[in-house]
């Protein structure tokens, strides 16, 4: 059987490059609603965490939210933003259904817009 894993990027898209320096936390969601923090992590200079960011035994199905620390990133990368920030934190809340498979939740973010798929 395939070990499952979760991945991220995230992409500057009004500089056109990789969002280096971008801090994420990733919430496990109970069926409660209550949320436990599985890890933090800052983007690398390719936009990507180093490894999986939930992976192995703790890789299993469930609701997961990412949170991007979007504001914070721009700001430190020269964007112009009004006060308060059209965005600041983007949560992103998903489903894993396979524990086996890969989920690759990206983030293409700009300074009034962003976007996700699941990728490959």
């Amino acid at each position: 059987m395939a070990e499952g894993r979760l991945t991220t990027h995230v992409l500057d898209t009004a500089a056109g490059r990789p969002a280096a320096g971008l801090r994420i936390e990733l919430w496990a969601i109970r069926l409660d609603g209550a949320r436990d923090l599985l890890c933090e992590a800052t983007t690398n200079d390719d936009g990507r965490i180093d490894g999986a960011l939930l992976s192995g035994a703790a890789f299993s199905i469930g609701t997961y939210e990412l949170v991007f620390h979007a504001g914070d990133y721009l700001r430190a990368a020269g964007h112009a933003l009004a006060d308060p920030a059209f965005l600041d934190i983007v949560p992103i809340r998903f489903g894993i259904a396979d524990a086996s498979a890969h989920y690759h939740v990206p983030l293409l973010i700009s300074p009034y817009g962003y976007s996700t798929y699941r990728g490959s």
